[in-house]
């Protein structure tokens, strides 16, 4: 299994909250990070600029489509970002509990 990091930016602390204890109970994610962030971004015609949580999900390849639906479904946004990062390294420990968390 290859582990990767989805990322996603919520408006409000709640949110955030409420995205990440739902994918970690659902194993879809062993572990989930919330850090408040500042975002400048062009959208429909106007530079944006606001206070955001990013959201820092860390789950394996193979879970990703379950993971981004999930988010979907959940995020209050008209077009969440959501991408994800490979970890090109990581220790096998930290690895297989990843695995292990969400199978």
């Amino acid at each position: 299994m290859t582990t990767i990091a989805v990322v996603t930016t919520v408006g409000s602390k709640k949110e955030a909250r409420t995205i990440a204890l739902a994918l970690v109970e659902a194993k879809l994610v062993a572990c989930a990070q919330i850090e408040k962030i500042d975002s400048i971004y062009a959208w429909k015609g106007k530079i944006e600029h606001g206070k955001e949580y990013r959201l820092l999900l860390k789950t394996t390849i193979e879970r990703y489509d379950a993971v981004e639906n999930a988010i979907r479904d959940l995020h209050s946004y008209e077009l969440p970002a959501i991408h994800a990062l490979r970890f090109e390294r990581v220790s096998q420990a930290y690895a297989d509990w990843i695995e292990g968390d969400v199978r």
